[in-house]
This record gives C-alpha cells, structure tokens and sequence, in this order.
C-alpha cells in the first residue's frame, strides 16, 4: 500500500483530533495568513534544502469541504518530498457553511478561490523561499483533490494589472496528482454516470441544518438548471483545454470495474469520475493517468512518485 492511499484511509476512517496529534516535520513557516476574510486562511510551509529554487507541492486536505484541517498531513505524506528536494505547503482554507455566512455566491467558491489565493501567495514569497514558481503541483483526497483539479485545469486567475502583487501571480499548476477526485458537479451528469450520487448539492448553497447529502443533490437536480453556469465554472471536467498540465488519478476504493450506468459501493469516491476526466484529456491530448484496484498504474506506480517525476524534470 502506497503512503499516498494510506494517507487517503486514514482521513476518511480516523477523527481528526487523532490524525492532527500525528508528527510531522517542524513547518519553515506555520499558519501564514494567506487573506484577511477568515482565520481558516492560513498553511504551513516545509522548505526543501537545495542551492537551485525548488518545486513544490500543494497539500489539500479533503472533508467534503466542511471539514479537515492541514494539520492532518503527518511524516509520510510531507517527508518524501522534502528527500526529493522538494518544498512542500499544506493548506486551509474556508469551508461551505462559512462561506455560506459570508453570502459567498456559490459557497464553493470559497473553497476553490481559497485555494488558489494561497497558491498565488506561496509564488509570490518564491525568491525568499527559494522556489521555482513554474514547478508547482498539487495533491489532496475528496474533496481536495477536486479542489487540485481545478487550479490545474482553470483557467489562469492572475491579474496582471492588479495593484496587489499576489494577485498578479499565476493561479496554474504545472501537474496534478489525486485520491479520490470528485471531477463533475453536474447532477444530470453524475447520475449518467453513477446512478446513486448524491454528493455536490451543498456546494451550491443548498445545505442547512439537519439536510443531509442525498436531499441537498435533490434540491441540486430541481434547480440544476438555474445554477448550471455555476457546475460549468466549477466542474473540474468542464474546463479541460489542450494547454493543460498532466493529470494523475487514484481511486484505490474502487470494488468493482468501473461502468457507466452502474451503482457503486462509494459513489462519492467511485473511479467513473476518473474515467470519464482521463477521457475528456486524452481527447485534446493531454497526459491521463487512472489508477484503480484491478487497473493499477505501472508507468509511475503512486501519487506520490507521479509528483515527484513531472516536478523534477525541467
């Protein structure tokens, strides 16, 4: 078993106070503030030791987007990396109910713009901390990895004329690798796909207090229609182009071959997601790789190593 799907099982099956008491490498730098909208907006940054500038690697923790915390990655998700010579930032950001409270339209985007406001923000210290800023991947499980996928598949946030300096660095990702990876937001879709989803409702601001998943993606199908320039922005599958970077995908709880129109045990998590991504890459040529018990991967063999590969290459 990898340290990256071992990683993955830990987050879904152990509390978070267990995993947050987890050793880790002291961080270079602990909870920089990223923004100023809300104490969530913080990471820790690990320094890898080189003379030349490092790539680094974006850690994204997953929970749905209600919940988690950077403190989650320990030792074996953080050190390998750092032994590759290869600097490494975990990252919190706001979840859907706080962004809810913030009348953050949709709440998603909270989470998602978060992300790569943090990602903007380690480029722009690239100098001081010895970063390469144009070898930077991304990596997390769930509700991270979608997250991962859509910096590296968005198009690029920066604003060039802005007068704050973060806001000019790029929001894009030179790789991304995944657990798990939610790829479509689109009800209609999804259940094409996977009859029994249930998973993205509160997203779009359709959760509330005692509604659980399966009436959220409900209320998601009655107003799809409504929300639908929403799923295109914030669907990673829906901005696939050929300028983008390569793309790994892990589902190591996948029971059974993955087939369209067929239940699966772990919708939220099922490799359809995987499937029907790599295919829409492929399409316009950019790199896929998809990996599921039964199918696993042999060209790199792990998140981890894939990461690893594209961010030493020059």
């Amino acid at each position: 078993m990898t340290r990256q799907v071992l990683a993955f099982l830990l987050l879904l099956v152990i509390p978070a106070t267990a995993l947050a008491q987890a050793k880790r490498p002291t961080p270079t730098v602990a909870d920089y503030a990223y923004g100023q909208d809300h104490t969530r907006q913080k990471f820790d940054f690990w320094q890898a030791e080189s003379d030349e500038p490092t790539p680094l690697v974006l850690l994204i923790h997953g929970g749905g987007w209600r919940g988690g915390d950077k403190s989650r990655y320990g030792t074996s998700a953080i050190q390998p990396y750092l032994d590759a010579g290869i600097s490494v930032a975990a990252i919190n950001y706001r979840f859907i109910e706080q962004a809810m409270e913030q009348d953050v339209e949709p709440p998603v985007k909270g989470c998602l713009h978060d992300a790569a406001r943090a990602l903007q923000t380690l480029r722009s210290k690239a100098k001081e901390w010895n970063l390469d800023p144009k070898r930077v991947g991304a990596t997390g499980s769930s509700a991270g990895a979608c997250t991962s996928l859509w910096l590296a598949l968005h198009d690029d946030l920066a604003d060039p004329k802005s007068d704050d300096p973060v806001a000019r660095e790029s929001s894009r990702l030179s790789c991304a690798a995944v657990v798990g990876a939610q790829t479509s937001l689109d009800p209609k879709e999804l259940r094409e796909w996977i009859p029994n989803s249930i998973y993205g409702g509160h997203a779009f601001g359709f959760a509330a207090p005692g509604r659980n998943r399966a009436q959220e993606f409900d209320l998601l199908i009655e107003n799809r229609e409504k929300v639908l320039p929403w799923i295109k922005e914030y669907s990673p599958i829906e901005l696939v182009s050929s300028d983008d970077p390569p793309i790994y995908l892990d589902y190591p709880r996948q029971k059974t071959p993955p087939k369209v129109g067929q239940k699966e045990s772990d919708p939220t998590h099922s490799a359809m997601y995987g499937v029907q991504l790599a295919k829409r890459l492929d399409g316009v040529g950019v790199e896929a790789i998809v990996s599921y018990p039964g199918h696993q991967d042999s060209k790199y063999g792990s998140v981890e190593e894939f990461l690893i590969e594209k961010l030493k290459t020059p």
